[in-house]
């Protein structure tokens, strides 16, 4: 039984299942909580509708207050966090606000989880709207939040920079990887029947089609070395705004690329424990969650040098420039170097495990929750 102090977490801004990585980093990371302190922390999470249902195992770890939206309007979310999170939470200890933004004028004391500042770098991927919504409401939000908790050093680092933050303030709460990840994986012979990769070995991107991911470059990759690679390339994720553009590319390169779009959990696991390598050349990540889903798995890594990807990576994978040749001479080591990547990976993981990122929470609560007498 709980008889810790009452916290309140607030995905509202979440779309069950459908906002990616970010959701996924939260409920991971309160399930290791959950594990790390079990008693410790008194917690009901407020979510959009249907969050319960998208996350069962989190609902059977702690109480989940459903608002009536979906999550799908901003500004829906925007009036709820004001009126209906603000009654709910009354009384609260602490508010943990997961998506990077504050409502104005909160008054509970609070935890700002900020997942990267990727609108700064590269605004031109940001539609109008959304671009100066994030202009106006992170700078605020991190500098009223009486915390800030961030998954890499990287973020962290860019954070203070920018918002001229303290960096007593801000806590490094890594992604973690559930310890049974791939256990209802596809087994290979059957993912690669179903879509139609044949025997031969393929690299695989499992990203979102927007512009920072890579796909692109890949493609570029791909259309000028083509079968001299001795790869496949293979796609996953969910569509984004280059999803056309992606897509027509990789048409004409139906021998050599294959474009798959959404898949289940269990076929993301599958694919990715087949590839050859996870390729992951990103321009901007706030953490990269892929490449350690990947090490998990027992698969290597290729990732760019941008962003946090350097720091994620550490020594366990290769890490290449955003150049063709580059990349070309990283695909080529893969296989020559497997054994060796593996071994570092699963080594690399358990930096990143779902209880290390569940205590680093709970460090980061209890900072809070002790400082003049806070919850007491």
């Amino acid at each position: 039984m709980t008889t810790g102090r009452r916290i309140g977490v607030n995905l509202t801004w979440c779309r069950p299942g459908r906002v990616g990585g970010s959701e996924e980093y939260l409920a991971r990371q309160l399930m290791g909580l959950s594990a790390a302190a079990p008693s410790e922390f008194d917690v009901t999470i407020f979510a959009p509708s249907g969050f319960a249902e998208a996350h069962r195992e989190l609902a059977n770890r702690y109480p989940i207050d459903e608002t009536r939206s979906d999550g799908s309007s901003r500004a829906r979310r925007i009036v709820n966090e004001s009126t209906w999170l603000r009654r709910r939470t009354a009384g609260s200890a602490l508010v943990h606000h997961g998506g990077g933004t504050l409502p104005v004028a909160y008054r509970s004391p609070t935890l700002l989880t900020i997942h990267d500042l990727q609108y700064r770098q590269f605004p031109q991927y940001f539609g109008g709207a959304r671009l100066a919504y994030l202009r106006s409401v992170m700078p605020r939000s991190a500098r009223n939040a009486t915390a800030i908790a961030v998954p890499t050093n990287f973020v962290r680092d860019t954070v203070c920079d920018a918002y001229d933050i303290d960096g007593t303030k801000v806590h490094v709460v890594p992604h973690g990887v559930p310890s049974d990840l791939g256990s209802h994986r596809t087994p290979e012979s059957d993912v690669r029947a179903k879509h139609r990769l044949g025997d031969a070995p393929f690299v695989l991107l499992p990203a979102m089609t927007h512009p920072h991911k890579g796909h692109r470059f890949l493609l570029d990759v791909f259309e000028r070395f083509g079968e001299a690679l001795g790869v496949r390339l293979v796609l996953i994720g969910g569509a984004g705004s280059i999803d056309e553009e992606v897509g027509r590319r990789a048409d004409r390169l139906a021998g050599l690329v294959s474009k798959l779009g959404r898949v289940s959990d269990s076929d993301r696991d599958g694919l990715i424990a087949a590839a050859a390598a996870v390729v992951f050349p990103s321009e901007y990540e706030g953490f990269g969650a892929p490449l350690i889903e990947a090490m998990a798995l027992g698969t290597p890594v290729i990732s760019s040098d941008r962003a946090c990807l350097p720091e994620v990576v550490g020594s366990a994978g290769i890490v290449a420039p955003l150049d063709v040749d580059s990349w070309r001479e990283a695909i080529g080591d893969v296989d020559r170097r497997r054994a060796e990547l593996v071994t570092a990976g699963r080594n690399r993981v358990r930096d990143f495990t779902v209880e290390v990122s569940g205590s680093a929470l709970a460090t980061a609560y209890r900072s809070l929750l002790d400082v003049d007498g806070v919850g007491s």
